[in-house]
């Protein structure tokens, strides 16, 4: 990989707070940026993006949102490049008052005699809209005649491209303040802003793009340091840990075997979907316990794993574990899919034991009620917990809604448990006892199906079996299953629709997916070298 490309893999991984490119912008500006060669360098990057997206004759008016910051210099560079392009251009700036740079540009535009308006109306009828009211750093909500122009806009049915992030969402929470503008394209400027992955945001954003403009990497590790950075799960990270290839000298054991305790009469599909994410995964042996009486079940389904009946309640769930199952056998344990609250001596046995291990579905549950959340930090082996909101609110009461401040509530949840906590939702984020927090950037809603969190747990406790009979580091690969298993989705939504996409299609499509990006990698690397 080139230095340059080095670079742009670490910039597209960076998340920053409000405060945080503040503090990055200041540096710049301190080392003798002006501030008008940065606010024409960036605009003229959004410029190109604006004409490749919406060229002419296509998109003939456009119509430029302009707020009384840099945000707004910005659109009003964007405004006179797409003027001289030959678009016709109409600027609505509610706000009289603007920083000093922002207004020479006004004037200058307004020269060129590109009409200016104060309502929005004016601007309903265009081709294409340009949102530049307001950057990064709001948190005065928005309301009055303000607000009624953007609900009114909202109503419309253009295109909107906003730049760095959609006006009136909360840079850091993605909180809407009042009201917000709902694009279709958002163009973040230099780095990625931290509001853009919360999934309240998700309605505004659209498709968001990192417009780069060239921050020194010296400069940003400056202000964020190694202390709890925030970061994009991007492809290069997730393929990185992949444990590809394999050594020429292997045999199964070498590549991790996995004990996989799940199902139960009543959820006897969530342990066949956990089977098949391991399977997927490629680890070398698959042990899966399931009550006795799933046993004949799950071997027609999973010829090549090895299916372990357990003595089972009268309800059909697994009692205990028989004598054949040794735990310190396992390289990974995944315990808690279809197992229900009456398999809760199950997961006290698994959270005793000295092996890596996932928790899942009722393995959680059971931990909720066990009240054994802080002990966990007590095992000596690596532990991943993988709630959605709901679970996540039982295991950690006292932590921050994470609907309001997401990675404050991973950290605390992290730092309480001692495990890493895999949050899923639109957006999944992982939280790690060091305060580092990773967010998966791309998914589906096709992932809203029951089961494909099982898979997802079949997969992640597979590549950690393979990772630790390997000895590779296990907790980059929690991120590189997250991924794997949304660009799955992705891809499978792509050829059967959002509402095709059960849990097995699913678990197929993890290996139609895999080669395509691991061909594109090896590409990657050999155009470098």
């Amino acid at each position: 990989m080139t230095p340059q490309q080095n670079r742009q893999h670490q910039i597209h991984q960076v998340i920053v707070t409000s405060a945080q490119m503040s503090a990055i912008e200041g540096r710049l500006f301190a080392a003798g940026m002006p501030v008008a060669a940065l606010m024409e360098k960036v605009a003229q990057a959004v410029f190109q993006r604006v004409v490749a997206l919406y060229p002419r004759p296509r998109v003939r008016r456009v119509g430029v949102l302009v707020g009384p910051g840099h945000n707004g210099g910005d659109a009003l560079v964007v405004a006179r490049e797409l003027h001289f392009a030959g678009y016709e251009v109409r600027i609505y700036r509610p706000l009289a008052k603007s920083k000093e740079l922002t207004g020479q540009h006004g004037e200058y535009v307004a020269s060129l005699g590109v009409e200016f308006f104060d309502q929005i109306e004016p601007l309903l009828d265009c081709d294409l809209i340009v949102d530049g009211l307001f950057g990064f750093g709001l948190e005065r909500s928005i309301s009055g005649e303000l607000a009624q122009g953007i609900d009114r806009l909202n109503e419309q049915s253009q295109p909107v491209i906003s730049i760095d992030l959609p006006s009136g969402l909360h840079t850091d929470t993605g909180a809407v303040l009042g009201t917000a503008i709902q694009a279709n394209h958002t163009f973040c400027l230099g780095l990625w802003k931290l509001g853009l992955f919360h999934d309240q945001a998700l309605a505004y954003v659209g498709k968001a793009e990192l417009i780069d403009f060239d921050i020194p990497v010296k400069d940003i590790q400056v202000v964020l340091g190694d202390r709890n950075p925030i970061h994009r799960i991007t492809s290069a990270v997730a393929l990185a840990h992949l444990p590809l290839p394999r050594p020429q000298l292997t045999h199964k054991y070498k590549e991790g075997h996995l004990l996989a305790i799940c199902g139960s009469q009543r959820y006897m599909g969530a342990a066949l979907l956990c089977g098949l994410g391991a399977k997927a995964s490629g680890v070398g042996m698959l042990t899966i316990a399931v009550p006795k009486s799933l046993k004949p079940y799950m071997s027609q389904q999973l010829a090549d794993a090895l299916i372990v009946g357990c003595p089972e309640t009268a309800s059909g769930a697994i009692a205990d574990l028989p004598d054949s199952i040794d735990l310190s056998s396992f390289d990974a344990i995944a315990c808690g899919c279809g197992l229900t609250l009456d398999g809760m001596e199950v997961v006290q046995a698994v959270l005793d034991s000295d092996r890596p291990l996932i928790l899942d579905a009722d393995g959680l549950n059971a931990l909720a009620q066990l009240g054994t959340i802080p002990t966990l930090s007590q095992r000596a082996a690596f532990t991943l917990l993988t709630p959605h909101p709901g679970e996540f609110k039982r295991l950690f009461p006292n932590a921050q809604d994470e609907a309001e401040d997401l990675v404050r509530a991973l950290r605390r949840a992290s730092e309480q448990s001692g495990a890493v906590v895999m949050l899923k939702q639109a957006r999944t984020a992982i939280g790690y006892p060091d305060g580092s927090v990773w967010i998966n950037p791309e998914s589906t809603p096709a992932l809203a199906r029951g089961g494909s969190g099982d898979v997802l747990t079949g997969l992640s406790s597979g590549l950690m079996a393979q990772a630790i009979a390997r000895k590779l580091p296990v907790e980059p690969l929690v991120q590189t299953a997250v991924w794997w298993h949304a660009q799955a989705a992705i891809s499978a939504a792509g050829v059967r629709t959002e509402l095709g996409v059960d849990a097995v299609m699913l678990s197929e499509y993890l290996l139609r997916v895999l080669p395509e990006f691991v061909r594109s990698g090896n590409d990657l690397e050999r155009r470098s070298e």
